[in-house]
């Protein structure tokens, strides 16, 4: 049975190769022709009986000729992007590249093509992609939600570029559209100009590494009060900045061992004798835990990316305010990133995001653990969920035990039965079901 994989796998790629190469050598009006050329292949092979061999023929000679000029295509370039530092899942990205003619020839109807780096899975990714959309949509199954272009990161417009005299230079504006979040590479560019008949191109390769980082989606979010109140927050002095009430001097006392020597008060020193320091209240804030489930048996899940969107939205919302948020998720490794307040910002936060992978060779309970173990400082938790099963019900029941709200998130496909909201039924106002393709419509509901 593997043998049967590796050979679809196989032609996966030579079919994947060949679709790239045609899109780019070919123009418009070679497209035509090649089409007419297998037509007329096709039914032009009765000779005796048809004249559509001779269309046959005097097509093959112009795509033929048309692929010998290809040869003569001469030149030397360099190239230097003006790139953005990111990007956004989803929403195309424009920048512009300046073109040099390193040649004493003056250079007219280029084109630059931007170049991806290969895609294209190994063989096991592969693999374990084909199982899990098996799983996911069975072969009887008619779905919208089957995916025809998986392993596609982002797609390029092809740009004009203006006459280039002699060692001059010219720029061109290049619009990309990526489609998942991460980090997307770009190999180098390449100059394209067609045959004198406008049918096949002709390529020069200019090899310039560089990267974007795309951030996940995010959605727009209305003004609602997120659960919770202050709480104390034992070293807050060392972890807020001077917002609110954190920093607030209460009165002066006698200097004790191990009092900062910055909370000296020297005017005080100097009157009495003797050292006195600045006593300051304890600090008093909103902290909100904002919880990212990754327990998916599918690295390529669509319900994750929606479910790192609609964390994103929130960072980017709760950020604003004069708050701390902790980003609480499970990978190759627990992780906590605390923002807010001066300790991180919320770009730092959306790169974090962009970076989360599926969680496939652990449980849901490395997460609660994680979660349970940090809930004695925050003031509430927001969770994203995949999924509304057993363990994730009595995650947040036991949180709400422990007198914590909670905001839950359930991103669902169209497909799949409405989860009953169990342990939230109680407080629906804080129960949410996001489905696949409404999930913006639904978070805009969310202050009415």
């Amino acid at each position: 049975m593997r043998a049967v994989f590796k050979l679809f796998y196989r032609v996966y790629r030579l079919g994947t190769v060949l679709i790239h190469w045609s899109r780019r050598r070919f123009t418009s009006a070679g497209w035509s022709v090649a089409i007419g050329l297998m037509v007329s292949a096709s039914v032009g092979a009765d000779a005796e009986n048809t004249v559509v061999y001779q269309t046959f023929t005097l097509l093959l000679g112009l795509m033929g000729l048309a692929m010998a000029f290809s040869w003569f295509f001469r030149g030397k370039f360099s190239i230097e992007r003006s790139l953005p530092r990111f990007a956004t899942a989803g929403q195309p990205l424009r920048y512009r590249v300046t073109v040099k003619n390193l040649t004493k020839k003056p250079q007219a109807g280029l084109a630059l093509l931007e170049n991806l780096h290969d895609p294209r899975p190994g063989f096991q990714e592969w693999l374990e992609f084909q199982k899990s959309e098996s799983r996911r949509v069975p072969a009887f199954r008619v779905s919208k939600r089957r995916r025809s272009h998986p392993f596609r990161v982002a797609t390029v417009e092809d740009a004009e570029i203006p006459p280039i005299p002699a060692g001059g230079e010219a720029e061109v504006q290049v619009e990309i559209q990526a489609y998942r979040r991460g980090v997307l590479r770009l190999t180098g560019v390449t100059i394209a100009r067609p045959d004198p008949m406008g049918l096949f191109r002709s390529f020069i390769h200019v090899s310039r590494p560089q990267v974007i980082l795309v951030l996940p989606k995010r959605y727009p979010l209305p003004s609602f009060a997120l659960p919770g109140s202050m709480r104390y927050q034992e070293g807050g002095v060392a972890l807020a900045s001077n917002i609110g009430r954190s920093d607030e001097f209460v009165s002066l006392r006698d200097y004790r061992r191990g009092d900062p020597v910055r909370h000296i008060h020297w005017r005080s020193w100097a009157k009495t004798g003797k050292p006195i320091v600045k006593e300051f209240e304890d600090e008093f804030f909103v902290r909100h835990a904002l919880v990212l489930d990754t327990f998916t048996d599918d690295p390529r899940s669509e319900s994750l990316e929606e479910a790192i969107s609609v964390a994103a939205s929130f960072a980017c919302t709760v950020l604003t305010q004069e708050s701390l948020l902790d980003l609480l998720f499970v990978g190759a490794e627990s992780y906590c990133f605390t923002a807010g307040r001066g300790l991180g910002h919320a770009d730092q936060m959306l790169e974090i995001l962009a970076a989360v992978k599926a969680c496939t060779d652990k449980s849901f309970r490395s997460l609660e653990e994680l979660v349970i173990n940090h809930v004695a400082v925050v003031s509430g938790c927001v969770c994203a969920f995949i999924a509304w099963d057993e363990p994730r019900q009595t995650f947040v029941k036991k949180l709400r035990a422990l007198g914590v709200p909670v905001l839950v998130f359930v991103v669902i496909e169209p497909e799949d039965p409405r989860p009953d909201p169990g342990v939230m039924r109680d407080d629906p106002e804080n129960f949410h079901i996001l489905e696949m393709g409404h999930v913006e419509k639904t978070l805009a509901q969310l202050g009415d």
